[in-house]
């Protein structure tokens, strides 16, 4: 309720003032007139997480057209010369935020300083671009959900953990976000491996986040490694559910995979155990904490913007030397969802039951305790 007053308070002020907004007179009638203030996002692609479109794109759309802000949301489908291309006509709008998921932190920081020069100010959301010059960053404890992963994976293997042959399919290289998840994954599974009581065959980084070519990767590893593995560290659903197709495809059952983001996809999976957990990222609360911060900022409230990131993040590339600075953050917790946690999704409206325990779910679903309306 609180972030509801707050939000209405603003758009009460656009229409009373030009405090949420810019005003100029019309020489015509004599009356003033209020140009909205404008908020630009790109989101990165349509393919590696169903979130984008399906969340990311709805909350933020519906929480800044709320506070009376004009928004102007693209995505850059994968495509890194449509992202800038986005970037470069959003500029030229002059819009009053700047608010970006990178494809990667080379094209991120790019956008970033061109941005910079036109004094308008940037929100990196959901992931940073190292030596960018952004001054926000709305994310989650990325390296929880690496940890929570390995912990997940380490629990499903149970009395299978000793001898455990493991492959990490991992994100995208060029997404800090990912090396941050497998940085994460580490603090659990380094010591296993070290100690000897678990084998990593392989780790590998996947493209653009890439189902197919996680599969394919995950087919090569699997057959150079005899066809044995015993657990699976996949970094999201969308990869994790390509490489449950290939352990099908290969009558491998109960190899625990893990994954990240809860999707649809990925929770039906975990509830029929073919899929060991996912993790779960609250992001209407990211997307309510990005549009906050991209309110305060069009509307000229850079200190209420300040209270509202409490953290700090280190960009060890960043800085007018390039030797690292901090940037203003908010950082959300991560969830473990496994078989039992998902009727709490449920509960809390995260995911509806007829979409989930629709047609061959329903006994999956009543099994885990989700009430099904046959």
């Amino acid at each position: 309720m609180r972030t509801v007053v707050a939000v209405a308070g603003c758009a009460l002020v656009l229409v009373a003032s030009s405090a949420c907004g810019t005003a100029s007179n019309s020489a015509a009638n004599g009356t003033a007139t209020h140009t909205k203030p404008k908020v630009g996002v790109i989101l990165p692609d349509k393919t590696t997480s169903a979130r984008w479109e399906d969340s990311d794109k709805p909350l933020l759309t519906s929480q800044l057209s709320f506070a009376g802000i004009d928004p102007i949301v693209e995505n850059a489908q994968g495509d890194e010369k449509r992202f800038a291309s986005l970037a470069d006509q959003m500029i030229a709008q002059h819009v009053n935020v700047l608010m970006i998921t990178p494809l990667s932190t080379d094209g991120g920081a790019v956008v970033e300083k061109k941005a910079a020069a036109a004094h308008i100010p940037v929100i990196d959301y959901d992931r940073i671009s190292l030596g960018g010059t952004a001054e926000y960053y709305v994310s989650f404890d990325n390296p929880a959900v690496g940890q929570l992963q390995a912990d997940g994976l380490l629990g499903c293997l149970g009395t299978k953990v000793n001898g455990a042959q493991i492959i990490e399919i991992e994100g995208a290289s060029t997404d800090n976000n990912a090396t941050q998840f497998h940085k994460g994954q580490e603090t659990v599974m380094k010591a296993h491996y070290d100690s000897g009581n678990m084998r990593l065959v392989a780790s590998k980084s996947i493209d653009n986040w890439s189902p197919d070519l996680a599969a394919t990767t995950f087919t090569s590893l699997l057959d150079a490694n005899g066809g044995h593995v015993d657990g699976v560290l996949a970094a999201n659903d969308g990869m994790a559910q390509s490489i449950e197709a290939v352990l099908k495809a290969r009558g491998l059952s109960n190899v625990p995979v893990t994954g990240q983001d809860a999707t649809l996809d990925g929770l039906k999976a975990v509830l029929k155990s073919t899929q060991c957990m996912t993790v779960y990222k609250p992001i209407d609360i990211e997307a309510e904490a990005a549009s906050r911060l991209a309110i305060a900022l069009a509307t000229g409230r850079h200190g209420d913007a300040d209270d509202l990131a409490t953290g700090n993040t280190q960009d060890p590339k960043g800085g007018p030397d390039g030797k690292g600075r901090d940037v203003k953050s908010v950082l959300l917790g991560p969830q473990s969802i496994g078989r039992n946690d998902v009727q709490g999704l449920v509960a809390k409206g995260v995911v509806k039951t007829s979409d989930l325990c629709a047609g061959d779910m329903v006994g999956a679903c009543q099994a885990a305790g989700i009430p099904v309306n046959n």
